[in-house]
């Protein structure tokens, strides 16, 4: 037998295992699995920063909350993912009824468990989801949708995400933590919120069919990453100030900063064609963040 014939074999197996894990990967990215279980390794960051043992029930409840206010979001922008991502408008028009299910399940698994601990927990869990009805669901056809406002929607995205990863770890905290709070808070905020422009970024052409106006659309790309740049930037003095309180972490925090000038800069190229590497490396950059996290927490030796 030829060599040329023994690598083709060969061959054949390695691209099925990568179009199906292609296939696996837009299945869980299209009907927000991903970002739900990346969520996880987000609050679990920053139940580390507050030097808090991380609470299993809170974990999955605030999963489950994310999971339930980015489907809604990928249900009501069924007609700009036709355009922006049919991939994704195609999975869900396949399982639509089975999604809704999931959704409304999700939604009460997240206040049983939230409230199994702490009844503090519903605020914080309640924010988000509030906050995600009055994000994709109009009020009025007189009144936009708050997402149609330029800027207002990653405004109203990275409060969801900055509140709730602030306050969970913190319900039995005491107000001296008050500062850790904020300081958490602002970390996430800006990171939600940088975030949120990227994805209306790879967006753009969609959203301008649809007469959405966002920050990309409203600045061009160009005056958007400065904008990003600048936000990212927000986070160094910042973290030199908070070395204090998170002097283990520091170098992660240094990570995160770092980490996201290179997809700032990457992402916000002109003519660059964005895919799912954007939902891997952005909203999977809690993955190595929470390794490195317990690397410097000592866990992974203990």
């Amino acid at each position: 037998m030829s060599t040329t014939s023994i690598n083709q074999k060969k061959l054949i197996p390695e691209s099925k295992i990568v179009s199906i894990c292609n296939n696996l990967f837009s299945f869980l990215i299209s009907t927000s699995i991903f970002i739900a279980l990346t969520s996880i390794l987000e609050l679990y960051f920053s139940f580390l920063l507050f030097s808090t043992l991380p609470n299993l029930n809170i974990l999955l409840s605030f999963s489950f909350t994310v999971y339930s206010i980015y489907g809604l979001n990928k249900l009501t922008d069924i007609e700009e993912d036709a355009v922006n991502n049919p991939e994704r408008a195609k999975i869900i028009a396949k399982i639509c009824t089975l999604f809704k299910f999931s959704l409304a399940v999700s939604f009460i698994l997240s206040l049983i468990l939230g409230f199994s601990v702490n009844v503090l927990a519903l605020p914080a869990l309640l924010f988000p989801l509030f906050m995600g009805v009055i994000y994709s669901i109009g009020i009025s056809s007189h009144i936009p949708r708050l997402k149609d406002i330029t800027g207002v929607k990653n405004l109203i995205i990275a409060l969801s995400w900055g509140v709730p990863l602030a306050l969970l770890p913190a319900i039995d905290q005491s107000m001296k933590q008050f500062i850790v709070i904020l300081i958490i808070f602002y970390i996430f905020f800006i990171k939600s919120l940088i975030n949120s422009i990227l994805f209306d970024i790879r967006d753009i052409e969609g959203d301008r069919i649809s007469g959405v106006k966002t920050i990309p659309i409203f600045l061009g790309i160009n005056k958007t990453k400065r904008l990003l740049l600048i936000l990212n930037s927000t986070l160094i003095p910042l973290i030199i100030f908070s070395y204090g309180y998170f002097y283990k972490y520091f170098f992660v925090l240094v990570f995160i900063i770092v980490y996201g000038y290179w997809y700032i800069l990457y992402f916000c190229q002109e003519g660059i064609l964005i895919g799912k590497s954007l939902d891997l490396f952005v909203d999977g950059e809690f993955i190595p963040i929470s390794v490195l996290a317990l690397i410097f927490s000592g866990e992974l030796h203990s």
